[in-house]
């Protein structure tokens, strides 16, 4: 809240706590279902309003969230979520991208990537350095999707080194458009792989908890990567340099130095990143679960005369409070389906279908159905309601279950807002950006992946899922 004179002048995110209590008694005394299946629903609508309002941090509202969930049902609901796989995989993700930072090995590489992609003689043409510049640190951060599994780690490493290379131009457009292709790259492209960034992982660990099955990494990643990843990245570095395009009289400060050589740490940690995506692309022939793979690159950083990092140091530094964010996203899932909650919101989706509809069909009415719950609760909250949704509805309309959960998965890269999403708050964080630009850029971007690459998407889904 604000004071002006001597009144207190309540803000909209202030008047998120009443209007969660309010919407969650409604729910409660209003929802068409039995006292455990309201009871649900009306935590679930607290949860949500507070997480728009964004008035107390995400994590707060999930351990709230835990709370209420153990008081009302059993505390082993409530705790499902710290027993997922998908958790831990989110836990070992935070420790492996403080480890990258802490190595060196980020700042290396962001600045191998300019050194690579400039011209021996950059600022004397400008304007080709600066496409070179937007495409060379858009790769980059599509490949920073395959070795670090969370998006907002993704951006605190790339943010400071395109941040840097943008100081080097004289206009703000082009500032703006350095800034844009590489950090919308990282974070949308997640969509793209498995171990991409955290909506996936609860997507995987609600499904591991509500239908008993897995998708392979390998498998999300040949249906995915070749359209939410190779596709999103030409339409991003598109629109974005469409955007904003340099101006005619653009100047660049000549680059500084030659590129030094990794050093031992450096390099041992891009080792042990390159031995956990081994494992997750190997994951058809093994089985193991995601969780490993960020499992073993952990216990080499930490490995005595082989690490790189001091265990108390970097674990001290990394924030952990995200983990009971998603512990409530998944019990909230689960406690969904236990009460039959899911089922009955199925049925009710299962109404749209037309009879006899194609898997192409089902396929779309799933992901504008995601997308609609995306702009009334956003991107993680609306995972936890939506996917347990998909799994009832696959298996009452005959469906096979991993087109639909991609489908949904795919919902998720389209957002327009920044409260839909943690990393587009983080991304308002720096002072390049408002939030007005920030959702032009988006909203474009959004609306370009509905249009050419959704449909795209979905037919191959369709035919090879």
């Amino acid at each position: 809240m604000t004071r002006t004179q001597d009144w207190w002048i309540p803000t909209p995110s202030a008047l998120s706590v009443p209007l969660a209590i309010v919407g969650a008694v409604a729910v409660y005394l209003a929802a068409p279902f039995d006292p455990a299946g309201a009871t649900m629903l009306a935590i679930t609508t607290l949860c949500i309003v507070l997480w728009v309002g964004n008035l107390i941090t995400p994590a707060y509202t999930g351990v709230l969230a835990l709370g209420l969930i153990g008081f009302a049902f059993s505390l082993d609901l409530a705790l499902t979520g710290f027993q997922s796989p998908a958790t831990w995989l989110i836990a070992f993700g935070l420790v492996m991208g403080e480890a990258t930072r802490r190595s060196g090995l980020a700042e290396w590489g962001g600045r191998w990537v300019i050194h690579r992609t400039t011209l021996d003689s950059p600022s004397k043409t400008p304007k080709r350095t600066y496409r070179r510049l937007l495409v060379g640190l858009s790769v980059a951060g599509l490949l920073l999707v395959l070795v670090i599994p969370v998006g907002i780690v993704r951006v605190l490493v790339l943010a400071p080194i395109v941040l840097e290379v943008g100081d080097r131009f004289d206009s703000q457009r082009v500032k703006l458009g350095l800034f844009f292709g590489p950090i919308l790259v990282t974070y949308l492209g997640a969509y793209a792989i498995l171990t991409g960034g955290s909506p996936n992982i609860i997507v995987l660990g609600i499904l591991e908890s509500v239908a008993g099955m897995s998708i392979a990494w390998t498998e999300w990643f040949v249906l995915m990567f070749p359209v939410m990843g190779l596709g999103r990245l030409v339409l991003i570095v598109g629109i974005v340099y469409a955007m904003y395009r340099p101006p005619d009289r653009l100047q660049m400060a000549s680059a500084s130095g030659e590129l030094p050589p990794m050093a031992g740490s450096e390099r041992r940690m891009l080792v042990f990143l390159a031995a956990g995506v081994a494992v997750w692309v190997t994951d058809a022939i093994h089985g193991f679960h995601p969780v490993f793979g960020a499992l073993l690159v952990v216990v080499l950083v930490f490995l005595p005369r082989v690490g790189i990092a001091d265990f108390e140091e970097t674990v001290g530094d990394v924030d952990f409070s995200i983990l009971f964010f998603v512990a409530a996203v998944l019990a909230i899932g689960e406690g969904l389906t236990q009460t039959n909650v899911a089922g009955a919101l199925a049925e009710q989706l299962l109404a749209l279908v037309p009879t006899d509809a194609s898997l192409f069909v089902i396929l779309s009415i799933v992901f504008v159905s995601t997308v609609v719950l995306m702009v009334v609760m956003g991107g993680l909250a609306a995972v936890s309601v939506a996917t347990p949704i998909v799994v009832a509805v696959a298996s009452d309309a005959g469906a096979p279950l991993v087109p639909m959960v991609l489908a949904t998965s795919a919902a998720l890269s389209v957002p327009f807002i920044p409260y839909q999403s943690a990393v587009l708050v983080v991304i308002l964080a720096y002072d390049i950006v408002d939030a007005t630009e920030l959702i032009r850029v988006v909203s474009a971007i959004a609306l370009a992946t509905v249009l050419l690459l959704i449909p795209l998407q979905l037919g191959i889904l369709a035919i090879f899922g």
